[in-house]
Parts: C-alpha cells; sequence; structure tokens
C-alpha cells in the first residue's frame, strides 16, 4: 500500500510529540519535528525518492538515522520506534494536547496528577472542577479548556487540507487514466473547486465499452474497503478513511455530469431554475428540451443552453458569479503564470531550510523576476529571529548578490512581529533601510476582537508597514483565526496604502475566499506568496492562486502580478 507524504509527516510528528511527553532529549524531538516539516514540503512522494534510490540524508532536518526510519515507515507501513514509544505512554494524551494551551508537559502534568489519558477523562475532570489541585491550572486555564472542548464537540467532521488530498488524488487520477478504454478522467466536487478542504472524492470517467475501470478502480492498493460496486458507479474508503466515488458516464452526458458533480449545490439549483424558465431541463445526463438531449457534452454547451458563458469552478459557489456572468462582468482571474516574483520566503537566517542564493536560483529557474526575503525578527526566538545587527548584516549580502545576479532581483524585507502594544518589533531606523515589511501576528491570538483589532491598526499607522502576513493567523484544522474585524482592517488598509497576504501554505491559505472577495470589493491589493521555507515550497503558489480565483481576484488585484517597477511604486506609502 502506498504510504504518501502526509502519512510520513504524522508518524514523524507523532513520535516527536510522545518524546516530548517522555521528556526525551529536546534536540531529539525537535529532530522529528523538523523533518516531518520537510517531508511536507516535498513537492514529489518522498516513497518514489526512495524507489529510485535517492539519499534521504541529503535533505534538510534528515541524518542518516531518521532516512532509515522514514525508508521503514515507507517500505514496510510501519514503524518499530513509534509502537515502543505507544506502549509506553498513553496515546489519548496525544488528543489531549490538541486542546489549545495545553503542550506535552501540561498534558503529562494531568496525567500524572489526575490520571487524565484522554479527552473523556479531561472533560470529566473539568466537570468535576479537579484541574484546579494541578500546579499551573487557575480559573482562567480551566475556563479556556472547557471552552476548547465544547468547540471540538460542536466541531464539523474532519476534513483534508487541499494539499493532502492532491497527494492522494492525483495518483489515483492518473492509475484510472491508465486503464485501457478509458477516454476522459476528471475529480469534481469541493477538490474541483479549489476548496481549501476536501471532505470525499468524485471521479469521473467516460470510457469505451466493456471498460474495466470500475474494477481497476475498486482493487486499487490504497482502498481499505469497498462500500458499493455497479457497473457505472462504486464507492471506497481509503486507508485514510477518505470516502472516493467513482463514476463512468458516457462522453455525451460527460459535461453535463462534470457541472453536476462539480457545484456548488446552490450553483446547481440556480443553474436548473434558469433552464426551466426556457422549457429546458437539466440533470447529470445533459440538456433537455422534451426528451431530447441537446447538449451535455461539455460544460461549455450547459451554460449556453441557459445564455451563460462558461463560468470557472472556483466561482460556483452562487455568490454572485451568475448575475456576474449574464451581464458579462465576470472577472479576468489571476493565474499562476501571472505572479512574477515571491514576497515571502525565509532562509537559513531564521527558520528557513536554504541560502538566500539557493532560494533566488529557485526562483529564477521558475521564472521570477523578483524574490523577497523575508525572515522572522527577533521577537520569534523559536525560528531563530534576526535582530537589527544581522538584519543589517543579511541586507548586505543582499547587495553583494545583487551584483552578481543577473535576471532576478533579490529585495530586502523581514517578516517583523507585530507586538501585542502594535508596535513593530524592530526599530524603525532598521525598518527604513529595507525594501519593504511583512508584519504579522505570532502571539497573543487570544486578545478581544477588539484588542486584536486595535493591535493591528496601530502597526498599519506605521508608515513602514507594507504587507499584512497571514491576517488571520488560522491554522486548518490546528487552530482557528483569532477575533480581529476584517472589515475595519480592509477600510484602514486601503486608507493607508497597505496590503494584504494570500498565504500559500497548505495549512494557512489564508486570507480565506471570502476574505479575498472583501478586498477585491473594497479596493485594497494582495500580495500572492508562499512563506517558503525550502526552494522546493515556491511551488506552493498554486495553493494561494487557487484561494485568490475563488475569492473573484484578478490580475490587476495582485501586486506580484506586477513588474519590479510598478510593484515598487504600488509598495511606496
Amino acid at each position: 500500500m502506498p504510504v504518501h507524504n502526509a502519512d510520513v509527516a504524522v508518524t514523524l510528528n507523532r513520535i516527536g510529540d510522545l518524546l516530548e511527553i517522555q521528556d526525551a532529549n529536546p534536540f531529539r524531538v525537535r529532530a522529528y519535528h523538523n523533518a516531518a516539516r520537510t517531508i511536507s514540503s516535498l513537492t514529489e512522494p518522498v516513497a518514489a525518492m526512495i524507489g529510485r534510490g535517492e539519499d534521504l540524508s541529503k535533505l534538510p532536518a534528515i541524518g542518516k538515522d531518521l532516512a532509515g526510519k522514514i525508508a521503514e515507515l515507507v517500505n514496510t507501513g510501519h514503524l518499530a520506534l513509534l509502537d515502543e514509544l505507544e506502549d509506553k505512554t498513553p496515546t489519548g494524551l496525544l488528543e489531549v494536547m490538541k486542546i489549545p494551551g495545553l503542550g506535552p508537559k501540561r498534558a503529562e502534568a494531568l496525567h500524572k496528577s489526575l490520571g487524565v489519558d484522554s479527552l473523556k477523562a479531561l472533560a470529566k475532570a473539568v466537570k468535576e472542577g479537579r484541574l484546579k489541585t494541578v500546579p499551573g491550572f487557575g480559573a482562567k486555564t480551566q475556563e479556556n479548556i472547557r471552552k476548547a472542548l465544547a468547540a471540538m464537540r460542536r466541531a464539523a467532521p474532519e476534513r483534508l487540507r487541499r494539499a493532502a488530498a492532491m497527494e492522494i488524488a492525483e495518483p489515483l487520477l492518473e492509475y484510472l487514466g491508465m486503464t485501457p478504454g478509458v477516454i476522459h478522467s476528471c475529480i469534481a466536487g469541493s477538490y474541483r473547486r479549489r476548496q481549501d478542504t476536501v471532505g470525499d472524492l468524485d471521479i469521473l470517467v467516460t470510457g469505451t465499452a466493456n471498460c474495466p475501470v470500475v474494477d481497476r478502480f475498486v482493487g486499487y492498493e490504497d482502498v481499505d474497503r469497498v462500500l458499493s460496486q455497479g457497473k457505472t458507479r462504486s464507492s471506497v474508503v481509503l486507508r485514510n478513511g477518505l470516502q472516493v466515488d467513482l463514476r463512468l458516464v458516457p462522453e455525451a452526458s460527460f459535461g453535463a455530469a462534470l457541472h453536476y458533480f462539480t457545484g456548488s449545490k446552490a450553483h446547481n439549483i440556480a443553474v436548473r431554475a434558469m433552464a426551466q424558465d426556457r422549457g429546458l431541463k437539466i440533470n447529470e445526463y445533459g440538456v433537455f428540451r422534451g426528451k431530447r438531449r441537446i447538449a451535455g457534452r461539455t460544460e461549455a454547451e450547459v451554460y449556453k443552453a441557459v445564455g451563460l458563458p462558461y463560468i470557472e469552478p472556483e466561482l460556483r459557489e452562487a455568490r454572485g458569479e451568475l448575475e456576474a456572468a449574464a451581464k458579462g462582468r465576470l472577472p479576468r482571474l489571476v493565474t499562476i503564470a501571472d505572479i512574477h516574483g515571491d514576497l515571502h520566503v525565509h532562509t537559513k537566517a531564521s527558520d528557513g531550510r536554504a541560502t538566500i542564493q539557493e532560494m533566488a536560483k529557485a526562483a529564477q529557474a521558475r521564472g521570477y523576476k523578483y524574490l523577497a526575503i523575508s525572515d522572522h525578527s527577533r521577537r520569534v526566538t523559536v525560528a531563530h529571529g534576526l535582530d537589527a545587527k544581522r538584519l543589517r548584516a543579511q541586507t548586505r549580502e543582499i547587495d553583494r548578490l545583487n551584483e552578481r545576479l543577473k535576471g532576478i532581483t533579490i529585495l530586502k524585507s523581514v517578516e517583523v512581529d507585530i507586538l501585542e502594544d502594535g508596535s513593530l518589533d524592530l526599530p524603525d531606523a532598521v525598518l527604513k533601510e529595507l525594501d519593504f515589511t511583512v508584519c504579522a501576528v505570532h502571539s497573543g491570538f487570544g486578545l478581544s476582537r477588539k484588542r486584536q483589532t486595535e493591535r493591528i491598526l496601530r502597526a498599519m499607522d506605521n508608515p513602514l508597514f507594507n504587507i499584512l502576513a497571514h491576517p488571520t493567523g488560522r491554522l486548518i484544522g490546528e487552530r482557528p483565526a483569532y477575533d480581529v474585524d476584517m472589515e475595519r482592517l480592509m477600510e484602514a488598509a486601503r486608507e493607508r496604502g497597505c496590503i494584504l497576504e494570500v498565504n500559500s501554505q497548505p495549512k494557512r491559505m489564508d486570507l480565506n475566499d471570502i476574505h479575498c472577495r472583501l478586498a477585491k470589493e473594497a479596493g485594497v491589493k494582495v500580495a500572492i506568496s508562499t512563506d517558503s521555507h525550502a526552494p522546493s515550497q515556491l511551488g506552493l503558489i498554486g495553493f494561494g492562486v487557487d484561494q485568490a480565483r475563488r475569492g473573484w481576484t484578478g490580475l490587476d488585484d495582485v501586486v506580484n502580478t506586477r513588474s519590479l517597477r510598478e510593484l515598487r511604486k504600488l509598495l511606496r506609502r
């Protein structure tokens, strides 16, 4: 069975957490978490790299020992060290650690003092008021834990981040496409609409008579169980719990089926209502006038039947796209090809895994004209953030590189922390020496909506503030967005000439699609950046572009679609 990068990263992080609970050497704990980040950042399957005989120890943060363990996991689907650690530690403590503020040491303290070994046991201890007997668990901490437990009970079923879903979906689609007789194959649903998380997969296939694609589908090596199997439709559950439905449809109906199963439901209902007004019927089999099918081979035919131009899948959320299409006002959405540079990347100077020159060469290979080095500022000590002295040394290094490099310009920046009082983490005298700043909130996520909003507004008042990085601080599936008034931030950004980031990291995707649309309507420019920590992560730009497209973002709405000269002008306040 295939072992995906996400599986490897989850296992390495799990080992790191278990080691931390057992109070292992901090360097060993950090090694496993760093290795997990490296594997997560790869743009190709680690299993394929091992299959080619590549030396994983050459990857950042992976030594010979870890390379061997990753190979063991990929080749056997199993890791003996994980079994050993789980035998020594209640694995329910890993769930306890998902509660904000309960790291390994606090989880272990609850376990030793109260026998808490699961979320259920934690909830019981909270209800009975026993947490107050454990040092460090005051009234405020107890209330925060109670609220977090309540929020987890209300949470929707877990969905896969889009990047993790891609790692599973694309090889499966390629596998099905190799079936003799398959003509077309496509993944529909929320995956095709480029939502940042995916609940399941819908795959549509057309093929010749007696095409064996259904049998090949249920026999896929990653299938855990078959829910149903028929001649034209089958459903399976993969090893990671993801449900996948396959439908074999006639070529004459492929466009109609693709439209129907791409959704969204609200979009489809509205299109069907438009069809009814014209005396037509639209379903997954085609567009019909009475019993005669008049269209449905392509999606363009479906839209044309109701008097509309083709609508991109990312826009199909019943958020005004049909009205805009009818008036000829659909936006020309930004594409990856429009991006001329990345404005937020990290290097070895902070928590990145490559040098400035290595990042610049990778950017140049992508056809970029510029790249901004935005390492962390001193406040982020865990990332070895730069103080004024180190930042100035870095800017001198960039000057020297720019004298040698041809075809790309390295821009001087920093990801400077917005402190709780709204000040920036480095002196203005240092920030003035940069091309621009990328400003971010990395602490104080629990501030009230009023205080969090005012904190960022005060930071924006500084004329050296240029781009607000990952504006809501969310980590999909890990940490909710902090409470902030986005409409006020948008208004302030427009008035002050500030830019908001669309962070392409799969766990961030921040701004979200709704906020991207809000920024467009407010007249606020965005920067689509990757927040890369390694050269391979520059390829994550596609996730940010997808997110921006869902928010109706066009070429002119994005600052890093401009030439360097135009960009400098837009960054000037």
